[in-house]
C-alpha cells in the first residue's frame, strides 16, 4: 500500500483526479496489458482472414480497397466525441463497456456474404475498437505514470503479442479448416474473460469538475501535437498497410499458397513487439527524439528491400525491419502527447490520434487503388517514403521528454 500511496502525485497529473486505488503498480500493468494483449488478438483475428473475404466474395484489389475504407471511416466518427466519453465517465469504465462490443463486432464480421455487408461490420468494428482504443491509449498513460517508468512502449507491445497470437491462431484455424464464425466467437469468449478478470484492477477516477465538463466536445490539435499527429500518420499509414495488405502480398507477389501468407504478417507482428518491449531500454538509452529519428529510417529500408528483392527470405527481413520500425513510434507519440500539461490526456491523444487515423482511412484503400491501376509490389513502394518523412519531421520538434 506504500507503493500505491507513492505514486498518487503522479497519477493525479493524468486525465482527472483518481479514487483511493485498491491495486498495486504491478497489478495495474498487468491488467492494463492484458487489456492491450486481447484488441490485439481481435484486430488480428480480422486482418489475417482478409484474403479469405477477398476470395470468397471474389474482390479484386481495388474492391477491397474500397471496403477497407470502412474500418478506418469507423473510427474516425467517434474521434469527435471519444475523448469526451473517456473524460466523463473514466477511461475504466468506458474500457470496461467498450471492450465486450469490440469482441462482439468482430463475430459479426463473420456473416458477411457481400462486399456491402462486409464494409457496414467493419464501420461497426471501427467504432467499437476507436472507443476502446482511447479509453485503453488513457488508461496506459495513467498506467505509466503511476509505474513511475516508460513502460507505454511495453502496453503497445503487448498488443502486438496479442496480434501475433492472434495471427497465429489464424494460421493453425485455417489449416483445421474452421470456419469464421466459430473462430471469431472463440476470440470473443476469451476476451469476455479477460474483462471479468482483469477489469476491477483498473485504474479508476472520480466523474470530472463542472468545468471539465463544459469543454467543447473536439477541439482542434495545435502547436507539437500537430507534428505528434503527422508523424502518427506516417507511422500508421505503414501499420495499416502492412496489416490489411501483407497476407496479400506474400499470396501474390511472393507467390506464397494461400494457407501459408500469413507468415508475412506473422513476421511483421513478432518484430514489432519485441520492438515495442525493448523500446522501453532504448528509450533509456538514446531518448525519444533519437530514437523516432532511427525508426523512420529502418522503415524505408525494411520496406525497400521488400519490393526490391520479393523472395521470400529478402521480403520476411523487409516486413520485419517494418516492424521493428513501427514499433515504438507511436507508443511513443502517445506518451508525449498524454503527458502534455497544456492538455487533458485523453483529449491530448484523440487529437493527436484524429490526424493520425486519416492515415487507416486513405492508406489501405491508396494501396488497392495503384496496386490495380499498376501492381502490389509498386503501391508498398510509395509506403517507404513515409519512413524517411517521419526521420525529417522529428527534426523539427525542439524538445521532447
Amino acid at each position: 500500500m506504500e507503493e500505491i500511496n507513492a505514486n498518487q502525485e503522479i497519477l493525479d497529473q493524468t486525465e482527472v483526479k483518481p479514487v483511493i486505488v485498491q491495486s498495486s503498480p504491478k497489478q495495474v500493468r498487468l491488467a492494463i496489458s492484458a487489456f492491450y494483449f486481447m484488441q490485439g488478438v481481435c484486430f488480428a483475428s480480422w486482418a489475417s482472414r482478409i484474403p479469405t473475404f477477398k476470395a470468397s466474395m471474389g474482390l479484386n484489389d481495388a474492391e477491397l480497397g474500397s471496403i477497407l475504407f470502412a474500418l478506418p471511416a469507423g473510427q474516425i466518427i467517434t474521434m469527435f466525441f471519444s475523448a469526451k466519453l473517456t473524460t466523463h465517465f473514466g477511461s475504466k469504465k468506458m474500457l470496461r463497456a467498450t471492450a465486450p462490443l469490440y469482441a462482439l463486432a468482430l463475430t459479426f464480421l463473420a456473416l458477411s456474404t457481400t462486399g456491402w455487408q462486409l464494409a457496414a461490420f467493419l464501420v461497426l468494428f471501427g467504432i467499437t475498437g476507436n472507443l476502446c482504443n482511447i479509453a485503453l491509449n488513457t488508461q496506459g498513460v495513467a498506467g505509466e505514470n503511476y509505474y513511475g517508468k516508460p513502460i507505454m512502449s511495453s502496453f503497445h507491445g503487448a498488443w502486438s503479442i496479442g496480434n501475433l497470437a492472434g495471427a497465429l491462431i489464424a494460421l493453425g484455424l485455417v489449416n483445421l479448416k474452421l470456419g469464421m464464425y466459430t473462430h471469431f466467437w472463440i476470440i470473443a469468449l476469451i476476451s469476455f474473460t479477460n474483462i471479468a478478470f482483469n477489469g476491477a484492477k483498473l485504474l479508476n477516477y472520480k466523474k470530472p469538475d463542472v468545468a471539465a465538463e463544459k469543454t467543447k466536445l473536439f477541439t482542434m490539435p495545435q502547436g507539437i501535437l500537430i507534428l505528434l499527429g503527422v508523424i502518427a500518420f506516417c507511422s500508421m499509414a505503414t501499420e495499416g498497410t502492412m496489416f490489411d495488405w501483407s497476407a496479400i502480398y506474400f499470396e501474390d507477389v511472393v507467390k506464397l499458397p494461400h494457407n501459408r501468407a500469413i507468415i508475412g504478417y506473422a513476421s511483421f507482428m513478432f518484430m514489432m513487439a519485441s520492438g515495442r518491449f525493448l523500446g522501453v531500454y532504448l528509450i533509456q538509452q538514446f531518448g525519444r527524439k533519437k530514437l523516432l529519428q532511427i525508426s523512420g529510417t529502418i522503415i524505408s529500408i525494411g520496406m525497400a528491400l521488400a519490393v526490391i528483392f520479393p523472395n521470400i527470405i529478402v521480403a520476411i527481413f523487409g516486413f520485419m525491419l517494418i516492424g521493428l520500425g513501427v514499433s515504438s513510434i507511436v507508443p511513443m507519440v502517445y506518451s508525449i502527447a498524454g503527458n502534455n500539461k497544456e492538455v487533458p490526456a485523453g483529449k491530448a491523444i484523440t487529437m493527436v490520434s484524429s490526424i493520425g487515423y486519416f492515415a487507416f482511412l486513405f492508406g489501405p484503400p491508396l494501396i488497392g487503388y495503384v496496386s490495380q491501376l499498376s501492381s502490389l509490389r509498386y503501391s508498398f513502394g510509395i509506403i517507404s517514403i513515409f519512413g524517411l518523412l517521419i526521420t525529417f519531421l522529428v527534426t523539427k520538434i525542439k524538445k521532447i521528454n
